[in-house]
């Protein structure tokens, strides 16, 4: 119960975080945790199946891992659910892979490794204000 003169938190906005490389993973949940209500995956075909259980106004991910790329899995998601913003994360500088990838996932942004920890908190929450409000 909260005092009458307070209000109960907000909840947080849910963002989904997809790496096949844990330790980036642990950092990119830790940095993003105070701000919203993570959940991470360590391959695509987690991250799919996550997605048919619950709403996400982001997801985040990684571009090469083993057992399906998160191009593909990101171009999936602009299919399945158009209201979430896709944020991919490579260390590949190829700017016409870049191109295609910003194309077909309708990317809110793409960022390059190393990511800077306060990068991504800011992009993620500029993603979000563009989401939108959730829908009940």
């Amino acid at each position: 119960m909260y005092p009458a003169d307070s209000n109960p938190p907000a909840a947080k906005d849910s963002i989904l975080i997809v790496d096949d490389e844990v330790p980036i993973l642990q950092a990119f949940v830790a940095a993003l945790s105070p701000y919203f209500d993570v959940v991470s995956a360590t391959s695509a075909r987690d991250a799919d199946f996550i997605l048919r259980k619950r709403q996400f106004k982001v997801v985040i991910s990684d571009h090469l891992m083993p057992g399906g790329n998160g191009m593909s899995f990101l171009v999936r998601a602009r299919e399945e659910y158009p209201q979430m913003q896709r944020i991919l994360v490579t260390g590949y500088m190829k700017p016409e892979m870049l191109i295609r990838s910003v194309n077909e996932a309708a990317l809110f942004r793409y960022l390059l490794k190393p990511v800077s920890l306060s990068e991504l908190i800011k992009v993620v929450q500029d993603a979000v204000r563009a989401a939108g409000p959730a829908k009940d």
